[in-house]
């Protein structure tokens, strides 16, 4: 979240991207850091045992929202 808001800050467009365990510790961050608006997107949980092709599904489910949140 510090990176994604930094970019936000200096006028790069960027978006969070983590797994559903973090959606609250991700909402409050983001307040913290003062930009409660920050594009966020999260993958279904866990990833940790996923395999590659798994991934690669989380990735292809996403990829349009995250290009949509980065020309916004």
């Amino acid at each position: 979240m510090h990176d994604t808001t930094w970019f936000e800050i200096q006028g790069i467009p960027a978006v969070f991207i983590a797994s559903s365990e973090f959606i609250d510790a991700a909402e409050k961050q983001s307040e913290m850091l003062g930009l409660p608006e920050v594009q966020r997107i999260f993958v279904p949980h866990p990833i940790q045992d996923a395999t590659d092709s798994e991934m690669r599904d989380k990735a292809d489910a996403i990829v349009d929202r995250i290009l949509e949140s980065l020309v916004d």
